[in-house]
């Protein structure tokens, strides 16, 4: 079954500080290589959301048949720069199985 994972997160003062061109050199060392690891078991799309809500500055919408691949995900961007020198603070985390009460049905 298929999990859709909605992060949401929040850019911290100490990431905007950075100039456009360092956020961009983070994000193409430290950011985009994860995600092009687990690209063959997690999809990931990225939202923006600062003029919409103060909540949180952005979020990331993940679908995985494969949780494992998921957290190994996260568990190398907990180790990178982006978190581990607080740039970036994980918010909140929802998950869901799509269509998970028809596959419950099925097999009932």
């Amino acid at each position: 079954m298929k999990t859709t994972i909605i992060l949401t997160y929040t850019f911290t003062p100490a990431w905007l500080a950075l100039s456009r061109q360092e956020r961009n050199a983070m994000a193409g060392a430290h950011i985009h290589p994860v995600f092009a690891k687990y690209a063959d078991r997690v999809s990931a799309r990225f939202f923006d959301a600062e003029a919409f809500t103060t909540a949180f500055s952005d979020f990331a919408l993940l679908e995985t048949e494969d949780l494992k691949a998921y957290y190994f995900l996260i568990e190398e961007l907990r180790d990178s720069p982006l978190i581990a020198q607080g740039y970036l603070v994980m918010n909140d985390v929802f998950l869901g199985i799509e269509a998970g009460f028809q596959a419950f049905e099925a097999q009932a």
